[in-house]
This record gives C-alpha cells, structure tokens and sequence, in this order.
C-alpha cells in the first residue's frame, strides 16, 4: 500500500461523503481490508450506514480463481490431496481477507470446508505494514489530531500481529487445541454450554490449508445484518470471551462478528489462529479495573489501571492522573452505549495513562481489540443498553476464580 493508497484508505473512511468503496479497499490489500474491518465497529464516530458497508470486508473479497486453487491444494496438500475427498465445491462457501472457504465430502462421508490461504498474501502484507507505518507516523507529525482515535501505530503493532498468525493456518489448529483444552479445564466451574468448537483434522492441514467440520450456522455477522442478533444472544458471547481474557488469560484474538458462528443454542469460535495472551499482573489489574467501574467507583478505577501498569506511578504524578482520569468519566455514569463508547473510554484511558507515565505490557492491546468488537456488536444489537449494569453479573460469576 503506497502513499496515495494510504491517503485514500483515510478519505475513504473518515471523510468521503456517502459510503466507502469496497472494492477500492480490498484492491489496496490484505492491511488496507484488516483496517477496514476494525472501523466496521466504530459506531462512535462513523455512521450507522458507513459501518454497515465496511462490515462486507468481513465476508465479500474477491475469489482466487480455479485454477490457483487446485494449484494451492495440490502443492500444499500433496499430488493424492483432492483424491480423499468424494467432492469438493468449484465455488466458494466463503471469502475471506486471507483465504477463502469450500464445502467439501470426505471419502468417509464427513461433511467438511477447506480453507485455502491465498498466494502471495505475506510478502505483499509485509512490504504494505512497513509502508503504513512510515506513513502513520509522518500523519500524527502532521495532524496529532488522529491520535484522538487511539494509538495507531500500537493498533497497527496488533494487526501486524495477529494478521501474520493467521497466514499459517497450522497456527489456527494450534489456536482451537489451546482454546478447547481451556474449556475442558473449566467446563465444570463456569457454565461454558453455549459455547462448541468444530473438529479440526489435522491430517490432512497444512501452512496454507485447513480441513475442519461443516458448521451449518450463520455468522454473528450476518445476523446482526439481519437484526436477529439479540442483546441477550450478545451477553452470553460477552461473558465467554470474558471468561477466556479474565480467568484463562489466553483468548480468541480476533473475535470480530465475521469470526463466531451462532446456531440460536451454541457458538462456535472460527479463525482461532491468533491467541491473545496477558499475564496474571495485568489480567487481575483489568479485572478489578472493570468491576470498580461496573460500580462507577472511578478512584479504584485509577488504583487498579496503575497496578496492572508494568512500569506504574506514584506520588504527584499519580494525583494528576487520577485527576484527570475521572475527568474523562465524568459523563460516563448510566451511560448507554451510544452515548458513551466503552472503546473509545478504555483508548482514552490507556492513553492517559501512558501520558502520565505508565508502560503496559503489549497483550492490551489485544485486549482492546477484542473490547472494541464485543462493545460495537453491542451497539449494533442494543445502542439503548447499559453495559456495565449488565456487566455486574459476569464478575460476580468471575471473582470466585481471579
């Protein structure tokens, strides 16, 4: 993505008039559409109908054509690869930023999908991460207003990561054992039912190819589209992933509404391959972070942000912080979610903080991300819902653990 293609992602999704061009975006790249699909979300500060346009990056890229994709099977699966299975679709169930999804039969009669990674996607992805970067910061020289957003390069930092796990899909079987291992432990002290993981087979996987179980379920995506996603259908996925992030400390690192397949009983996590990870210091600090804010106790808040801090601050300097931490909250109290976004809050106060002199460990921003999915389904779903109200049962349901 060079300089004018950067300039335009920008135009494209802060200031054209009427909706973003979609396929202007995807022709930008794999980045250019991971950049995309954050903003889906960002109903505190996009229009309903921008964000609407921006969530078919979730879903609508543009297919490889059919010969590439025999080429892929053959040469990453092996000459016999295709002859295990009894069909497999010419045309794609699913295409997505790095791959693209087919329904197939196995031999053995299991329905099955075949993920197959696209060509070339690292090195271009890799090449694009550097330039962005140039660019983003020479655009904070120029305009220290687009830090208003949050911290782009850290949010770039993060894309760069999770985006490079995913183009080795060896690291989504990786990702879905650790999850399901997770589960197993803890199936018995939380109540977990709602949520399945499809069967992975690993033998016949590869860096660039993925054969799991046919889920016949619809995307929360697509149910959101749709308005048949409901505030409660989005608590119970609220309450797994905080489960994942507080008790566990290791999380499905891109949970965006493209990524979680709901059948009206059970969920079922896709595209595991990025696995949050954040130490015990910083996932209690968060934690009670969150549990003092449930009860608008914004002194703990303060407290609580400090301790998880790897580098913290004492003294005057904590003073000031604490000060203007509750100046940023001022408006937060009973606040529904489309009068105060918990994303933008939680950048705002992470920003504070390093203002102030405090270091976080990197996992947060991981943390943020899955925040900012779960906080804009929910405007989606409910705009009118008081978060944190509802937030008051998960961490009694929580504290036993932490």
């Amino acid at each position: 993505m060079n300089i004018y293609q950067s300039l335009s992602l920008i135009y494209q999704l802060y200031y054209k008039p009427g909706l973003p061009d979609i396929k202007k975006i995807q022709s930008y790249g794999l980045l250019a559409v991971k950049i995309g699909q954050i903003h889906a979300l960002r109903l505190d500060f996009l229009s309903a109908e921008k964000c609407q346009e921006l969530s078919k990056l979730y879903r609508s890229n543009t297919p490889l054509p059919a010969e590439e994709i025999a080429g892929l099977l053959s040469s990453q699966g092996g000459a016999d690869f295709t002859s295990k299975f009894a069909s497999i679709a010419a045309k794609p169930l699913a295409t997505a930023s790095v791959g693209q999804v087919y329904r197939a039969k196995l031999r053995s009669g299991e329905d099955v999908v075949i993920k197959v990674i696209k060509s070339k996607f690292k090195h271009n992805f890799k090449r694009d991460v550097v330039a962005v970067r140039r660019f983003f910061k020479l655009a904070l020289w120029f305009n220290p207003r687009l830090k208003g957003v949050g911290n782009p390069l850290g949010i770039l930092d993060d894309i760069e990561a999770y985006t490079l796990t995913e183009l080795d899909l060896r690291n989504e079987a990786k990702g879905a054992k650790t999850l399901q291992t997770i589960f197993a432990k803890y199936q018995n002290k939380f109540d977990l039912s709602m949520l399945k993981f499809q069967k992975i087979y690993g033998e016949l996987s590869s860096e660039n190819i993925l054969v799991s179980e046919f889920i016949n379920a619809p995307t929360v995506d697509e149910l959101l589209s749709a308005g048949k996603f409901t505030y409660e259908d989005m608590l119970k996925l609220f309450y797994l992933q905080g489960f994942y992030i507080f008790i566990a400390g290791k999380f499905h690192g891109d949970i965006h509404p493209g990524n979680v397949l709901y059948d009206g009983e059970r969920f079922y996590f896709v595209d595991m391959a990025f696995v949050g990870e954040v130490g015990r210091r910083i996932r209690r600090g968060l934690f009670f972070f969150f549990e003092a804010l449930s009860r608008y106790d914004y002194e703990e808040c303060a407290k609580y942000l400090n301790e998880m801090a790897e580098t913290g601050i004492s003294g005057e300097q904590f003073e000031k912080f604490k000060a203007e931490f509750i100046k940023i909250y001022a408006d937060f109290k009973d606040s529904t979610v489309s009068q105060v976004s918990l994303t933008k809050q939680m950048m705002l106060t992470i920003k504070l903080g390093v203002n102030s002199g405090m270091v976080f460990e990197k996992g947060i921003f991981a943390i943020i991300r899955s925040l900012m999915y779960l906080d804009g389904m929910v405007l989606k779903c409910n705009p009118e819902a008081i978060l944190m109200h509802d937030m008051r049962k998960f961490v009694e349901a929580y504290k036993k653990e932490i």
